[in-house]
Order: structure tokens, then sequence, then C-alpha cells
């Protein structure tokens, strides 16, 4: 029998309050930069050890620094003095039984790829440097996956909480950094770089997006066709939230630092279409929640998800799977307004028993908990229940971390 816990929230849903503030940083930004490039490492990393052992060997890569480079910017097109360095951190096992894994190797390799599939003007082996510090585990935590078992034991003891559904602001954050930095735009806006933030503030049913977007220095020939260029894309921005939203009033700010008559120094200009060329180093966890969004109405789990293992570390497996099974409860429960639901581990306990698995719920006006409360439980045990499948899509990188 597991723990469950199901119980009436009182609290005014997201959507209802007067304030709420949401961020989103876009694909170019140095923390988005390091979450994606080590998770996919964690991806390749399982790949590797089912190919080899059959089975996902310890890893926890969830360690990781860009450190800016140096560049000077220029109309026209400018140089990159000095290149960016990135910095792989913590533990993978790099010998299967005599048999030697390349870690080094694949970090680099698995790095340089992410920057050419993602990156149009970064040259992976020109403009980054590459440090691979990735150790042999523990003895302790090496020995979770060599215990007997279908469900490994939590190699941590961690909580985590997710949330649904989301409100119009996180979805209208969302869909315009993967608007901005979306082929189909480059390709009509290829100034417009791939470092992008979304910060979205809404008071009552009035929306304000302010949003921060790199430019390619080689697209812009003057400070007037900087400010030119800048405002056909904003124009782009406001028609694609007008047709995407329902608030009675919008505004957007784009690049507000910006100032005429500063030359190069009143603009947001970048030789790379990121400001990791010589403005902004990054770090993994710094950047979006596991859902994509950084949204500071909403309780969230302080572990960083991306790199870490799939199939024992809860502060990854529980931080994603949290807000997978609140969705679940708010589709498959129509009374249900608002979801949260809690997860805690114990370290060494299979990860399919947590200490305490919870929801917590806002109801619709006018329904009883009561009369849903089995429905519900049902939801956190069927979850649970599978956790191995969800474990193993974790594992093949079908569920996006950031």
């Amino acid at each position: 029998m597991r723990n469950i816990i199901v119980e009436n929230l009182k609290h005014t849903p997201v959507e209802k309050q007067r304030l709420e503030i949401v961020e989103r940083k876009g694909v170019g930004h140095p923390d988005y930069i390091c979450d994606a490039i080590m998770e996919q490492l964690s991806v390749r990393l399982s790949r590797e050890y089912l190919e080899k052992a059959g089975t996902i060997l310890h890893h926890n890569v969830d360690k990781s620094l860009l450190v800016a480079g140096e560049a000077e910017p220029k109309f026209g097109g400018g140089i990159v003095k000095q290149p960016m360095l990135l910095v792989f951190g913590d533990r993978a096992t790099s010998d299967i039984n005599g048999v030697k894994i390349n870690v080094d190797e694949i970090a680099i390799d698995v790095a340089k790829k992410w920057f050419r599939e993602n990156m149009r003007f970064v040259d992976p082996e020109k403009h980054v440097k590459y440090q691979v510090e990735l150790k042999p585990g523990s003895v302790g935590l090496t020995d979770i996956f060599k215990r007997k078992g279908q469900v490994l034991g939590a190699n941590d003891t961690s909580a985590a909480v997710g949330y649904a559904p989301l409100t119009r602001t996180e979805k209208i954050v969302f869909k315009t950094e993967r608007f901005l930095n979306s082929g189909e735009f480059k390709n009509r806006f290829p100034e417009s770089g791939e470092d992008v933030k979304v910060m979205g503030y809404r008071s009552n049913n009035s929306l304000n997006l302010t949003i921060s977007m790199a430019f390619v220095d080689r697209f812009i020939n003057s400070e007037e066709d900087y400010f030119e260029k800048k405002a056909k894309i904003l124009d782009e921005i406001e028609k694609f939230v007008e047709n995407e939203t329902d608030f009675d009033d919008i505004n957007i700010e784009l690049n507000t630092l910006d100032r005429r008559g500063r030359g190069l120094g009143g603009l947001y200009l970048t030789v790379l279409g990121t400001s990791a060329d010589s403005g902004d180093s990054g770090q993994v966890g710094r950047g979006n929640r596991v859902n994509g969004l950084i949204s500071l109405n909403r309780p969230f789990c302080s572990e960083a998800a991306a790199g870490k293992n799939p199939v024992s570390h809860v502060g990854k497996i529980y931080n994603i799977l949290t807000f997978k099974i609140a969705q679940h409860i708010h589709n498959a429960v129509p009374e249900v307004e608002e979801a949260y639901v809690w997860l805690l581990s114990k370290i060494g306990n299979p990860i399919d028993q947590p200490t305490v698995a919870a929801a917590q719920v806002v109801m619709k006006d006018g329904n009883s908990l009561d009369k849903v409360k089995k429905e519900i439980e049902r939801v956190l045990d069927y979850e649970l229940e599978n956790i191995n499948d969800f474990c193993l899509k974790l594992a093949r990188g079908e569920i996006p971390v950031c």
C-alpha cells in the first residue's frame, strides 16, 4: 500500500489571482544551453550503457558551467576573440567489467552535435572549448544499480512538486519563445539570435511581455538598420501574441536597454546569437523548470533535473512525474480546477514507493472533493505503478526537461 494523501486546497487558482509573473529562457540562453546539453548527455550515456551492459548504469551529469567567451561585435559582422568554455561535471560510469566507456569523448561529441543542431552561428570546433570532469560514482550510490528488484531504490532523499493546468500567461510566454526560435521565424528574420528571454507580467486581465533578444551583427549594417529591423520584429511579435491570446490589454517591449545615439553600446548585438559569446555565463539548474517555465506564483522543486540519471535519481524522475500526474488528474477529473502533486522519496526505498504521494486540489465551484477523492487516488497509484515505463521514456529522451 502506498501512502497517498488527497486534500482540498483552500487557494485562489493562479489564473484568478490579480498578479502573475512567468519567465522562459530560450534555446540560446546560456542556462538553457547547459541544461539541454547535459540532458542529451544523459540520454546518450543511457543508450551506451543499455547497448554494452543491458541496463542503465550510474551517472549524474547535472553539473555544468558555460563560461562566456570574448567577442567584438561590429556592424556587418564582428569576431570571436576568445571561445566559450563548456565544463562537464559530476559522475558517470566509465568501466563495465573491464570494458571501457570513453565518457570524455561522448560528452564532447554530444555537445558539438547539440551546437550544430541548435545554434546557427556557433562553430563547435572554433567557438567552444571543452573541459570534462566526469569521475566514477561513489561506492554507495553505484551499488544501488547492482541491487535486485524490478524498481531501483532512490539515490537521494528529495521532494518535488508539479501542477496543472497552465494559465494563459504561462502558455503565451512559452509559445512566444518557441515562435521566436522557430525555423520559420529565423528564415524570415535571420538577424534574430537564439538567445531569447520572455518575461510575462499579468495584472488582472492585462498582459505585459518584456522580451530580450540577441541580434546577430552580421545582418545589421548600422544603428538605424538595427532599430528598423527591431521594429519589424516587434510588430511580428505583437501580431502573434494578439492572435494567440484573449487579454483585454497587451503591452510588449523588446530589448529595453537599447538607446539611440550610443552606437554599439546602445544595442543588443552579438556575434553568435547568444550572450554567451561575450556577456553572460550559464549553469545547469538556473534555467527553466521541467515544464519549460519559471512561474513565480507556483511552488517548485529546487533540484536541477537535466543530466540526472533517469532510473534512480528522484530529483529528475519525481520532478517531471509530478507534472505528469497533475495533468492526468486535471484531465481525468473535470471537477478539479487546479491540481498540485507532491512526491517525497527516501534514499534507498524503491522509487515507486515514495514516502508520501500527495495531491492538493482546488475544486470548481459547487463540486465536492469527497465524490472524486478515490478517482484522484487511483490516478496517483496508476502513475506510480507504471513508473518504469515513464523512466524508460526519460532515458530515451522522449520527455523534455527544459
